[in-house]
């Protein structure tokens, strides 16, 4: 039902498969209440492009003849819309209004019988002040009815909302017992108090616990999220589906949206939007429209400037810039900068999803930067898989412009005439070995100058950590002269330092795990560099094509031959993608690998990675480079898990 075709770690660009068509998310779903529309479905449709709509069942079935006329003629007629179609079962309504007037099976049944894309079993809501006991015992009966609408579901997609206040146990609890059940779409539920008090930091706290319960191969619908100053962050925590009818209801009230927050028609003097309401009218000739026409110009912006966010959450996953889109859009307001600060002290929940190098740069910004995955994960892995050459000196440099080893070129010819040497830069990443200053993301990180304190503080403290943990029996900051007269004075011997070689050892190593160059690089090795540039390019050993080096991410292509040296060095499931038999002769012969076919896959694997695609024995049938991670793989029912480059059936690896 759902597939994910593009991702920036855990935003993704996905594709939700109904009877009535195709919806791309993030996506948002405006409210109709066939009692009041302000905006027509047909227009919702063909003038301002939403593929999916939502309304509200409980409302339909309390009205005698919009229920007749659902069931006789459907849904989708009787709203005219022929998009897809999601319904709410009545629960903020039975909240606000304290009398639910129908019982879960029979909101259940309604919405199948008038053939409902997406229906949604009668939740229990929790508010956020209601404390641990009531918010647990809300959260068992969702659960039984949840449980109750799948057997009545039919051929409806069921919506099992995630309750549990503001307790992100209960809220993970509940996520993982759901993500057992008969579900497709996970709305979570109960949020709509807690944006409307602007407590960004407990939304947080509640996606991300929810998210850890899912399973990931499911859309997830934040109810009632329809302001796009939250689309990013959201999307970013892995929300699929937004609504909410704030476009009307806003636009009732005189109150136009931004991404930026919410701006009052009566204060508004020239609109910063250029959306085809904001290039007709200012603010005075928008007040001047007759009432219900000016309702319909507010509403009508407010719908353009959600699918102008959405447009723009989208492009930015694709260009692997959407932590940066959500940086900027959360310093619009300090309460939502509250929430991101969240967001980033749990970054390592999202660290599995992230990929290992993207198109787009890593824009350093401040202290909070140092908590995205990619950064993270750098450090982890520069301390856990690298291993330096063995060298009695180790020389730091401070951060100096890009490629390091060419900036510094000439000062480490000068120290290698007077001791064996080796190389490291201090960088807001922490220390970066001078051979892996194109490896992604120290080549493309982009930070501003001078460094916060607590950036400061983190890098030295890196540098620390380095220091306890050297082979080297001196190590010195690059000082010019001063470091020279030093070290001629103390070593007085030359040395000889192969950036070549030890930049294809280093990036081996980082990239496969601890190791891997001993295992590719074991034999006659030559490395094949770019006429034009210099840098490496090709790694043959014994005759064969192994490695190629990529030159926007510095990270290497497996070819078939490498993979065929990690597969005889490593056990399953190192490295592996492994799939059922079904598949085994597809991938054997150069055909992707499915999320469906995928029986198990290494852990540490991460979108991006080079991956050996083996059988159930174990047998090498290809090599290629993963779109999802391990969770995700055995979660997805459709979609690609991994491109395969090349299968063993080919006798060439050109």
């Amino acid at each position: 039902m759902f597939e994910l075709v593009d991702r920036d770690c855990t935003g993704r660009i996905g594709i939700l498969h109904t009877p009535h068509g195709k919806v791309r998310t993030p996506a948002l779903l405006p409210v109709v209440n066939p009692h009041k529309v302000t905006i027509s479905p047909e227009d919702l449709h063909g003038k301002f492009g939403f593929q999916a709509l939502i309304t509200n069942s409980y409302i339909i079935r309390k009205d005698d003849h919009l229920r007749e006329r659902a069931l006789a003629g459907g849904i989708h007629d009787l709203l005219g819309f022929h998009g897809m179609v999601m319904t709410d079962s009545g629960t903020f309504q039975a909240h606000v209004y304290g009398k639910e007037g129908v019982t879960n099976e029979e909101i259940v049944s309604f919405q199948r019988d008038m053939g409902v894309d997406v229906g949604t079993a009668l939740d229990v809501f929790t508010e956020p002040w209601g404390g641990l006991e009531k918010a647990r015992e809300g959260m068992e009966e969702t659960l039984r009815r949840v449980e109750e609408a799948s057997t009545l579901r039919g051929e409806m997609a069921l919506a099992g909302t995630v309750q549990g206040g503001v307790f992100p146990s209960l809220r993970e609890e509940m996520a993982a017992r759901l993500g057992e059940m008969d579900v497709q779409v996970h709305p979570i539920g109960g949020v709509v108090p807690i944006m409307e008090s602007y407590a960004y930091r407990d939304l947080v706290r509640v996606i991300l616990a929810a998210k850890r319960g899912l399973p990931p191969g499911r859309p997830v619908h934040l109810f009632g999220a329809g302001h796009p100053m939250v689309f990013a962050l959201a999307t970013l925590m892995g929300c699929d589906l937004f609504d909410s009818s704030s476009y009307a209801k806003y636009a009732h009230a005189g109150r136009m949206m931004y991404p930026d927050g919410t701006r009052h028609l009566k204060d508004l003097g020239e609109s910063p939007c250029g959306c085809p309401v904001c290039r007709e009218h200012d603010g005075a000739s928008l007040r001047a429209l007759p009432e219900g026409e000016r309702e319909v110009k507010l509403a009508e912006h407010n719908l353009w400037a959600c699918q102008d966010e959405l447009r723009i959450v989208r492009e930015s996953i694709r260009e692997g810039a959407l932590w940066d889109l959500v940086d900027r859009r959360s310093r619009a307001h300090p309460r939502l900068f509250e929430g991101y600060k969240e967001l980033c002290l749990q970054a390592g929940q999202l660290e599995p999803y992230e990929s290992t190098s993207k198109p787009s740069p890593l824009f350093y910004t401040d202290h909070l930067s140092m908590r995205r995955p990619l950064v993270m994960r750098y450090a982890r892995r520069v301390f856990s898989r690298y291993r330096p050459p063995e060298k009695r000196v180790l020389v730091g440099f401070e951060e100096g412009s890009r490629p390091y080893g060419r900036h510094y070129a000439d000062a480490m010819a000068k120290v290698l005439k007077v001791a064996d040497s080796h190389f490291n830069v201090q960088t807001v990443l922490g220390p970066v070995p001078i051979e892996l200053d194109e490896f992604y993301p120290v080549a493309q990180t982009v930070e501003a100058a001078p460094w916060d304190d607590q950036t400061v503080k983190r890098v030295n403290h890196m540098m620390e950590h380095l220091s306890h943990n050297l082979r080297n029996s001196l190590a010195v900051m690059w000082d010019g002269d001063e470091t020279l007269d030093m070290l001629r004075m103390m070593e007085g011997r030359g040395g000889s330092f192969d950036i070549m070689t030890a930049r294809a050892r280093a990036t081996a190593d980082m990239q496969f795990g601890g190791g891997a160059a001993d295992v590719l690089m074991d034999g006659d090795m030559e490395l094949v560099t770019s006429k034009k540039t210099g840098k490496l390019r090709n790694v043959i050993v014994n005759g064969e094509h192994i490695l190629s080096m990529r030159a926007h991410d510095g990270m290497y292509t497996l070819k078939l031959a490498g993979a065929q040296k990690l597969h005889a060095a490593w056990a399953s499931p190192r490295l592996r993608v492994i799939v059922d038999e079904d598949a085994a002769p597809y991938a054997r012969e150069g055909k992707s690998v499915f999320a469906q076919f995928v029986v198990d896959a290494d852990e540490e694997i991460r979108p991006g990675d080079e991956v050996l695609v083996v059988d159930q024995a174990d047998q090498l049938l290809a090599v290629g480079r993963t779109l999802l991670n391990r969770r995700e793989m055995l979660s997805f029912q459709k979609g690609m898990a991994a491109k395969v480059r090349k299968g063993t059936a080919s006798e060439d690896d050109r």
